[in-house]
């Protein structure tokens, strides 16, 4: 479920929170794959967003995302978090490889 009014936790400097988006529930031919066979999807939707990377000489660097993008992320990116029965991955910047535009 996606709630932009996100405020259980705030990521810190260029950390991400996204949500992952339902992958596909059968093939292009119509075959239903079961649950057990599903890979996880490598799309999601920013919840939230850090102020960004601050850098050596103190200036900030701020994240080109906002909430709401819908970004790919590699398939072992980032860590899985919990959060009142949501499951949501926190992010670096770095670890998102597009946002793919509408």
């Amino acid at each position: 479920m996606s709630n932009n009014n996100f405020k259980k936790i705030r990521p810190l400097q260029d950390r991400v929170i996204v949500e992952r988006l339902e992958g596909e529930d059968k093939t292009a031919s119509g075959l239903y794959i079961p649950e057990a066979a599903k890979e996880k999807p490598q799309q999601g939707r920013v919840i939230a967003v850090g102020k960004g990377k601050v850098r050596e000489d103190g200036t900030l660097h701020p994240l080109d995302l906002k909430s709401g993008d819908r970004v790919l992320f590699g398939k072992y990116a980032g860590t899985e978090i919990k959060v009142d029965s949501n499951d949501y991955l926190i992010l670096r910047e770095d670890d998102i490889l597009g946002v793919l535009e509408a």
